[in-house]
């Protein structure tokens, strides 16, 4: 019996891993010297629902900051590093007890990347890669983590020595020497081949052979073609993953999943990057995440589920080169949006109505909590618009107008609508992972008035900012909660079995 029921939990749990999807990431990079601490972007990340997140190396802060978060992190090991990790296991071996043991699994670590673009590097490193994959693996291996993280390396479209059409996708024979073992290493431990692809890139280097259109995933996009398979493509998205599909399978490596560990669109360049604005990035960012979430594929591998990483988190004002490499963030340094963005794909549903909301129209517009959000998520966008997100919710304590009723709900409608209005009644400044929802009926009532675009006040608020502790004893969903849920869930499956 307690085998037999063993053995459906794990069939249970495998069944949801495997209809997991596809999946939207983020990248969070460090490369400035005006980013908020580690534990702010981690609350900022939660407030997002964002459940995956990409960083370049192991920084000791930043992995505590994501402890208990239930974000998985991609963790990086960066070139700099692959000669120490390359040359003696020991290394390796010291590197996993002091970088990764003590903070894992608080820390949900499911990625090492063993360098970055390492055919972009000057230095001739190539070469160090695969040998210190090994190691870390090896590393992995000792204190039985190698099946739960996994050891990869990324890499940018520079690998391949064609990719037009891409069907004759193919691999540069110059990387020959460090491609194939490291193939054989990742399809041995079933990891994923990493790839950075940029449209935006292909755009600005060749805009009379590459249309706007094209890159953007946009509708009116014109079709491409490619000879050899007739396989039709309306977004270069798809091309340039598909270049790397065939290139694989040109070395028959074509059963390695792929993950798209960066992409993105800069939102601000020089003058000669005319399609670096906010709109456009805006425009790639959006039609990226819902042509991924609905498992779309691409022409030669519909409906494969694809994990991509949006790049990045923050501008990132130490970045070298032209202008539109410190501006790829989603998010300024003080945590504002750089353009409205909603990373679930599905947009916000105005409860009046019933429309999908998608303008940014301030002044008009209402934020309020939904309904059917989790006590959970609605406490959780409490917390960090009244801490992090600098709102001032005194207006909800007891004796003051907004505190009646006493529910989480209403609480949160106007502390949700106060950094909404503050924060240029965009989209994504009433996501809060999905509970904010964008109403055009003024939601005041009595004496509690809701902000809106002019910045109306509110009456008779005169207590001082209230903390979200004051929250805490609001209650929510618990750990014992969500197992119980769980477990009954199971009991159903195993009655109806028989088990």
């Amino acid at each position: 019996m307690g085998t037999s029921l063993l053995s459906l939990l794990l069939v249970f749990l495998s069944f949801v891993e495997l209809c997991r999807g596809s999946t939207i990431g983020v990248c969070y990079g460090r490369n400035a010297d005006d980013l908020p601490t580690p534990d702010k972007v981690a609350q900022l990340i939660q407030v997002h629902q964002i459940k995956y997140v990409r960083i370049y190396d192991s920084n000791v802060q930043v992995l505590k900051a994501f402890a208990n978060t239930g974000v998985e992190l991609m963790i990086g090991i960066p070139n700099s590093d692959l000669l120490y990790f390359s040359q003696f296991q020991s290394n390796a071996d010291t590197w996993m007890k002091n970088s990764i043991l003590p903070y894992y699994p608080m820390t949900k670590i499911t990625y090492i990347t063993v360098g970055a673009e390492i055919t972009e590097s000057p230095a001739n490193i190539s070469e160090l890669v695969v040998p210190a994959m090994v190691n870390v693996l090896n590393a992995l291996k000792k204190v039985g983590l190698h099946k739960k993280i996994k050891v990869s390396s990324t890499h940018s479209l520079g690998v391949l020595f064609r990719s037009f059409p891409p069907s004759a996708g193919a691999f540069s024979s110059k990387f020959a020497s460090f491609l194939k073992p490291m193939l054989e290493f990742m399809v041995e431990n079933q990891s994923p081949f990493m790839i950075d692809i940029y449209p935006y890139y292909a755009y600005r280097d060749s805009p009379s052979n590459v249309s706007l259109d094209y890159a953007l995933f946009s509708s009116t996009s014109s079709e491409v073609i490619d000879p050899n398979t007739g396989l039709v493509y309306t977004n270069m998205f798809d091309a340039q993953l598909d270049a790397i599909f065939f290139a694989l399978m040109a070395l028959n490596f074509r059963t390695l999943k792929i993950m798209v560990t960066e992409t993105g669109w800069p939102s601000k360049g020089s003058p000669r990057e005319k399609a670096a604005n906010p709109d456009n990035a805006q425009t790639y960012n959006t039609n990226l995440i819902r042509h991924v979430i609905n498992d779309t594929g691409t022409p030669a591998k519909p409906g494969e589920e694809i994990d991509v990483y949006i790049f990045s988190l923050f501008n990132e004002n130490r970045k070298p080169g032209l202008e539109s490499e410190r501006n790829w963030g989603m998010f300024y340094p003080d945590q504002t949006s750089v353009y409205s963005l909603d990373l679930t794909g599905k947009g916000n549903v105005d409860m009046v109505t019933g429309a999908n909301i998608t303008s940014s129209n301030g002044g008009g517009w209402w934020c309020i909590a939904s309904s059917s959000a989790s006590q959970a998520v609605l406490q959780n966008g409490l917390d960090w618009a009244c801490g992090p997100g600098n709102v001032d919710c005194s207006a909800v304590q007891p004796s003051q107008p907004c505190f009646q009723p006493n529910t989480l709900v209403s609480h949160a409608s106007f502390v949700f609508n106060s950094y909404f209005q503050q924060n240029g009644a965009t989209d994504v400044a009433c996501s809060f992972g999905g509970a904010g929802v964008k109403v055009n009926k003024n939601p005041s009532y009595d004496q509690c008035l809701y902000m809106t675009g002019n910045k109306t006040t509110i009456a008779n608020s005169t207590a001082t900012k209230a903390t979200s502790d004051a929250y805490r004893g609001i209650p929510t969903w618990s750990t014992t909660q969500v197992l119980s849920v769980v477990f009954l869930s199971l009991s159903l499956l195993i009655a109806r079995v028989g088990v």
